[in-house]
């Protein structure tokens, strides 16, 4: 009988339940499933041995902590021999552990939402420690972050866990993981500064060329720094596009030309037969089509069966050769938004926005400016996702949209004008999906200039979600205490009708429904 799997951590499920066969509607097959259910299980084993020492990891440990559950979120490792490897390499560091954690026991966890909540926890970690690697190779570390993974994870594995210890756990997961946020903002600004609005451009200038997807900014940099002078221009690739938006990247290397498609659910298309090479970094790689797949390199903990594998030392050569080889276009080519635009602009975070707190406030006093929106988080495929294009067509010329993550490629080339009395564009890009914490920023300051509570700003959340970066930032927002957030497409299937029902009580969690009735009833509250 053909193994089958069980997977329901992001959007994407099966059904809006599970993927439970061969393989997941990701592409990820059931013994690459498998292969990640013994890592984590692996992992919880290590975590429960650190806290059963009394003491907390060293920053070799954590790293490796980090590498193991940034590797299991959707879309990042798919090839089944890297991930076992990376599993034999925490069982040397951990020697006499005894048995890993059967993640089987979680799967079948008969009680719904003691389930539901270990669950919530540890695919908000997977999250969370995406960020947390991302800092620690700007040389950002936190010793206490580092203890509560571990003490996280073996909760997720003890089995005597109580529904409300589990209910105080997920606060504890949320504080920690807006102090991950807080921590990778750190270590992005200081290394590269803070962003500044930029103007991007969709058109491929001629000659060679590499697109770069994902996250990490070092591997940003260091790309950049060896292209240098090398004849070839660099172009981001959805999550990547806020680079354009950090000083240290925009002004230190020209040949950062522009951006290179959408979001990361269209690669296939937009990746066909593409004349360059292209370099994932971080989440979100899809199965590979065979009129790019020769094109495709990773790095990090990013890995795809057949696929060259760029290791820690970041030598980016055979990259920049490929593009030499490939030679990109004979002519400029533009490769539009999803809604006709030619350009898009990013960079907009805390400092860039709150440079213009003065006049958001008075234009809010004078009544010329009504409401503020938070529209992005994650991607993905579903047609319902256009909901948040939409939405942002419908809002009225007195507010302002603020946007993140990829999320924000469904609504970033729409022509929506200025916000009136301010000169910003309606359209506020944050940046990348860790950069909520700005947003958050923002909502704080705003709220100090009005001297009320965030919930009482005239302020709504209406996210999308797809994989578990989406999950960390919805539980930090949660244990922040924010109401009235609204997510879609759908609601996650992890959380049991018990969890939902407990966080639309207590904070007033809201599934989407559509961007008229939404709009309606958001801007009918104020």
């Amino acid at each position: 009988m053909d193994e089958q799997m069980f997977c329901f951590q992001c959007e994407q499920a099966a059904g809006c339940t599970a993927c439970t066969g061969a393989a997941g509607v990701c592409g990820k097959s059931a013994e690459t499933a498998a292969a990640q259910d013994r890592l984590t299980g692996a992992l919880i084993a290590f975590a429960g041995q650190l806290i059963a020492a009394g003491r907390g990891p060293t920053p070799e440990q954590a790293r490796l902590l980090m590498q193991g559950l940034f590797t299991t979120i959707t879309n990042v490792n798919f090839d089944t021999a890297a991930v076992d490897a990376l599993t034999r390499r925490v069982h040397d560091a951990s020697p006499g552990t005894g048995p890993d954690y059967d993640m089987q026991a979680l799967w079948r966890e008969p009680d719904a939402d003691r389930r539901s909540l270990k669950c919530f926890v540890l695919f908000s970690l997977r999250g969370m420690a995406a960020y947390n690697y991302h800092a620690r190779v700007l040389g950002r570390i936190d010793p206490e972050l580092d203890r509560f993974f571990c003490t996280a994870l073996q909760a997720v594995g003890d089995p005597g866990q109580t529904t409300d210890a589990l209910w105080q756990l997920v606060q504890a997961t949320g504080e920690a993981s807006y102090r991950c946020m807080e921590l990778l903002d750190a270590a992005n600004t200081g290394a590269f500064g803070d962003p500044e609005p930029v103007q991007v451009p969709l058109t491929i200038e001629k000659g060679p060329f590499i697109v770069i997807s994902g996250h990490d900014l070092y591997d940003a940099q260091q790309l950049l720094e060896q292209t240098a002078g090398r004849g070839v221009n660099v172009y981001t690739h959805s999550e990547m596009l806020p680079a354009h938006g950090y000083p240290e990247l925009k002004r230190r290397y020209p040949h950062l030309k522009g951006n290179f498609g959408t979001a990361w659910q269209n690669q296939q298309r937009e990746f066909e037969d593409i004349p360059a090479p292209i370099l994932f970094t971080t989440n979100c790689i899809m199965p590979l089509r065979a009129s790019y797949a020769d094109r495709v390199f990773t790095t990090s903990v990013v890995a795809y069966p057949g696929v060259p594998h760029i290791d820690e030392g970041r030598d980016f050569s055979p990259v920049i050769e490929k593009a030499l080889e490939l030679g990109g276009y004979a002519q400029d080519t533009l490769l539009p938004g999803l809604n006709g635009g030619s350009t898009v602009t990013t960079g907009f975070a805390r400092t860039a926005v709150l440079q213009h707190a003065d006049e958001i406030v008075q234009a809010v006093r004078d009544g010329k400016l009504r409401h503020f929106f938070l529209v992005g988080g994650c991607d993905g495929t579903r047609p319902s996702r256009r909901y948040y294009t939409e939405f942002a067509r419908l809002t009225p010329p007195d507010t302002i949209l603020l946007t993140l993550a990829c999320g924000k490629f469904r609504l970033n080339d729409l022509p929506l004008g200025t916000v009136p009395g301010t000169g910003l564009p309606r359209i506020l890009d944050v940046g990348q999906c860790n950069d909520a914490y700005s947003a958050i920023r923002i909502a704080l300051a705003l709220a100090d200039a009005f001297g009320c509570g965030v919930n009482d700003l005239p302020l709504s959340l209406v996210l999308c979600w797809f994989e578990q970066k989406a999950v960390c930032i919805l539980i930090a927002l949660l244990a922040l205490g924010i109401r009235n957030i609204r997510l879609g497409p759908t609601l996650p299937p992890f959380l049991s009708p018990g969890v939902v029902a407990a966080l639309q009580q207590k904070y007033d969690l809201k599934a989407v429904t559509t961007p008229e009735n939404d709009l309606q009833a958001i801007l009918g509250r104020h």
